[in-house]
């Protein structure tokens, strides 16, 4: 199968390791948002699972994998405790969490896409779920927080963009029968590296052409 990009032991602890990381942003909006416990733990649950369990159950791999394997589901509840008693210092290394989480995007975009092709699905389908896969848990995230979803907003620096080329470039990649450990992460590296030129230069997607003036009635 082209999922299986990474040796098991590897996919696993990169897997982990980008479920934390979502986890860590679900939590700390919790925080802003002035949850209780209990709502931070839903909220860092939906923000690192919420995209996977979507794709899952779109491409009808049930149950989904967070629900078969305990680290997927427990993980997420190590980073609410994380940021329920050290919330003002993970704040403070936001930096550091934002290069992960766009590590993580880039991991997930990659393997998402292929797993929905080993599940059938051609290329334009493979490649939005794998975009889901990345940023389906952020906009959960936002809804049940009652914000309208970052990648929705124009005052957000690029996200779903970077997961879309990584997305696009593993689609590719199946297509030719090349994607393998080093492509994949190649693929990776591309949405991350993307991702974080975005956070550096505030890069954002355009707005509708003349907008300015369309509001005004003019034309």
């Amino acid at each position: 199968m082209t999922s299986q990009i990474f040796s098991p032991d590897v996919e696993q602890v990169l897997d982990l390791a980008g479920i934390f990381v979502f986890a860590l942003s679900g939590g700390l909006l919790a925080i802003r948002k002035n949850f209780d416990v209990f709502g931070i733990a839903v909220l860092a649950e939906a923000t690192a699972l919420g995209g996977g369990v979507l794709r899952d159950v779109l491409i009808g791999a049930i149950p989904p994998a967070a629900f078969t394997n305990l680290g997927y589901f427990v993980t997420p509840l190590v980073a609410t405790l994380v940021v329920f008693f050290l919330h003002p210092e993970v704040a403070r290394i936001n930096l550091t969490v934002q290069t992960l989480d766009a590590l993580g995007l880039g991991l997930f975009c990659v393997t998402g896409t292929a797993k929905a092709h080993d599940y059938g699905l051609g290329v334009v389908a493979s490649i939005a779920l794998g975009m889901l896969t990345a940023v389906g848990g952020g906009v959960i995230r936002d809804v049940l927080a009652m914000e309208t979803p970052s990648l929705l907003r124009w005052d957000r620096s690029l996200y779903a963009v970077p997961s879309l080329v990584g997305s696009t470039l593993t689609a590719l990649l199946i297509s030719i029968d090349r994607l393998n450990t080093l492509t994949g992460s190649t693929a990776a590296l591309l949405a991350f590296v993307f991702r974080m030129l975005a956070l550096r230069y505030n890069w954002r997607a355009p707005r509708a052409w003349h907008r300015g003036s369309s509001n005004t009635g003019e034309h």
